[in-house]
């Protein structure tokens, strides 16, 4: 199924809740919000499909506004354990596909997951990793953690690789990373898979991918 033709649940019209709501709604796609607080609901309406007013742990409510015929489902609510685990279990016994939940604390994480979450996030310290990693090193822009191994980050480019090419730096044999894109300045469409001959100009964006492990290693020779 392409992505296009997903529809997403958003359980839980918080902060968090409704930003993602908010940004999926930006690449159109059908979304259903769901929240017991009809102030929530009606903050939301005009950026969703549907924007309904029911209890997350009732299923019949669930099921009677077609979540069971939703693809994804978030779990927004990560501080209120019983509803966040009733939501879930709700969602898997009527067939969501995947379910994303959040959690406040580590113990949290652990229940959801044996309970059935596909995937569990602790927002506030996934960026608090995010904001410390940005921090030690000046020359990252940005940075996404695909798993506990990779990273794409993107870098303005250090002093010692302007005016080479991209050959010869030789950036996979003696950093272990790889370059997906360049961008001449912030804002700027990203130019995917670079030819090998491109020379770095100064405060060229590079968007590279890299094992945490090497990362770490090589981080020191991203300081201007």
């Amino acid at each position: 199924m392409s992505n296009k033709s997903k529809t997403y649940a958003i359980l839980g019209l918080g902060i968090f809740g409704s930003t993602i709501a908010k940004a999926l709604s930006d690449y159109n796609y059908e979304i259903i919000a769901v929240d017991r607080d009809i102030t929530c609901v009606d903050r939301i309406a005009e950026f969703v499909t549907n924007a309904v007013q029911a209890d997350i742990t009732d299923i019949e409510q669930l099921r009677s506004i077609g979540i069971q015929d939703c693809d994804v489902a978030v779990v927004a609510t990560g501080s209120h354990l019983e509803d966040s685990i009733m939501a879930i279990m709700n969602l898997k016994e009527l067939g969501v596909p995947y379910v994303l939940a959040k959690a406040k604390n580590k113990k949290f994480m652990q229940i959801f997951e044996k309970i059935g979450a596909d995937r569990v996030i602790r927002p506030e310290k996934e960026m608090g990793e995010r904001v410390a990693k940005q921090l030690i090193s000046r020359n990252i822009v940005d940075l996404i953690d695909i798993d506990s191994e990779y990273s794409v980050v993107e870098i303005i480019a250090p002093e010692s690789w302007v005016s080479k090419s991209l050959k010869n730096l030789n950036l996979r044999a003696d950093y272990g990373i790889n370059i997906l894109g360049i961008r001449k300045k912030p804002g700027e469409h990203l130019s995917i898979s670079p030819d090998a001959e491109y020379v770095i100009e100064q405060n060229d964006r590079l968007l590279v991918i890299a094992d945490n492990a090497v990362f770490k290693k090589f981080d020191k020779n991203f300081n201007r």
